[in-house]
């Protein structure tokens, strides 16, 4: 599906019946955000990581209790050397900014994907983020950050492969308690931003039944009644 309405129409948030257990966001857009407003690319990075804070706090008022966000990707290694140490600094930055305000809402940190290759610093305050709000309760926020849905698959296999379970007893249950989100439910909803319609090795394994719902806004420009919109779709297009 691709919302077609206007950036200008809003929604009278009406309650929604049928919500989610589980919504992914591909956050797409940030640079051209930034070139249809003469700003450098970190500039739309920034708009992006601001705008992830407003959509988090929106996300946990509905009561929907998981949310995937796709914060950098194994492939975003191939983008210009200068491009990746800002973004990653960025998203850096912002975690140690948000931490304390995140843990006092009660939302949980988890970390999808592998901290190898990361500055140390941040593997450090990833950590950090996790042992701190591994109680909390009221949202579990999985950050994808260098994660890919292949690499995780890979990950996955490598585990049982060192675990000696024999090949007859490989099933798709087993290969499920070794991905990332191990424990929690698969996502209901896949959201991306920016018009494309693919997911871009997101969650590749556990999005095999989810909805694919495509906005044509920028990420920095999903607010929280274009995420309503979304969210209103969901529910008149599941059968109850």
């Amino acid at each position: 599906m691709v919302d077609t309405l206007t950036e200008d129409t809003r929604l009278i948030h009406t309650p929604i019946r049928t919500l989610p257990q589980h919504i992914g966001i591909i956050m797409d857009g940030n640079g051209r955000w930034a070139r249809s407003r003469g700003l450098p690319r970190h500039a739309g990075h920034r708009a992006g990581v601001e705008n992830l804070r407003r959509i988090i706090r929106a996300v946990a008022e509905t009561g929907i209790p998981h949310l995937s966000i796709y914060a950098f990707s194994t492939e975003n290694w191939k983008r210009p050397r200068g491009e990746v140490k800002r973004l990653i600094a960025l998203i850096d930055r912002s975690l140690r900014r948000e931490l304390p305000e995140l843990h006092q809402e009660g939302v949980q940190l988890r970390h999808l994907g592998s901290l190898d290759g990361l500055p140390r610093s941040t593997q450090r305050n990833v950590r950090k983020a996790i042992e701190l709000t591994r109680d909390n309760r009221n949202l579990i926020l999985n950050i994808a950050f260098n994660y890919g849905g292949r690499a995780e698959l890979a990950n996955a296999i490598r585990q049982i492969l060192q675990e000696g379970v024999p090949v007859h007893s490989i099933s798709e249950t087993l290969v499920e308690r070794h991905l990332y989100t191990s424990g929690q439910p698969h996502p209901d909803l896949i959201i991306r931003t920016a018009g494309e319609k693919r997911l871009s090795n997101f969650l590749l394994w556990q999005s095999a039944g989810a909805m694919l719902y495509a906005t044509r806004a920028y990420w920095p420009d999903f607010d929280e009644d274009k995420l309503h919109r979304a969210l209103t779709y969901y529910a008149g297009s599941t059968r109850e």
